[in-house]
């Protein structure tokens, strides 16, 4: 081991481990997005087969009820894997441009680039 004045450690203490809230709150509503997704499929089948076997056009409609609420269950929680990765830190959010802050709307850009403005 040498000696001297930097001789110690390069490495600092680790900050303690904190719960990240958003993210939990978001996977907890990505588990029930994909439950009643996978539910409102086995119940769009299951209308599906009633109304094939003639009991009636109520069971159409309830099965095209249920498939549109699949379809919006899966597209809700896409968007929420998208939030999650956004509060995981392995996505960032879009760029702004140069000189407009959070508050004010960005600029249009010029029509035809920036050989067009001159």
């Amino acid at each position: 081991m040498s000696t001297g004045k930097r001789a110690g450690s390069r490495k600092g203490a680790r900050p303690p481990r904190t719960l990240n809230k958003a993210a939990l709150v978001i996977g907890a509503a990505i588990t029930l997005c994909v439950i009643a997704w996978g539910y409102l499929v086995y119940a769009a089948i299951d209308f599906g087969t009633a109304a094939r076997e003639g009991s009636g056009g109520s069971a159409w409609a309830f099965m095209g009820l249920a498939s549109l609420g699949a379809v919006a269950c899966l597209f809700v929680g896409l968007l929420l894997v998208a939030r999650l990765s956004r509060a995981l830190g392995i996505t960032a959010p879009p760029p702004t441009s140069a000189g407009a802050s959070a508050d004010e709307p960005a600029v249009p850009r010029p029509v035809g680039g920036k050989r067009a403005a001159r």
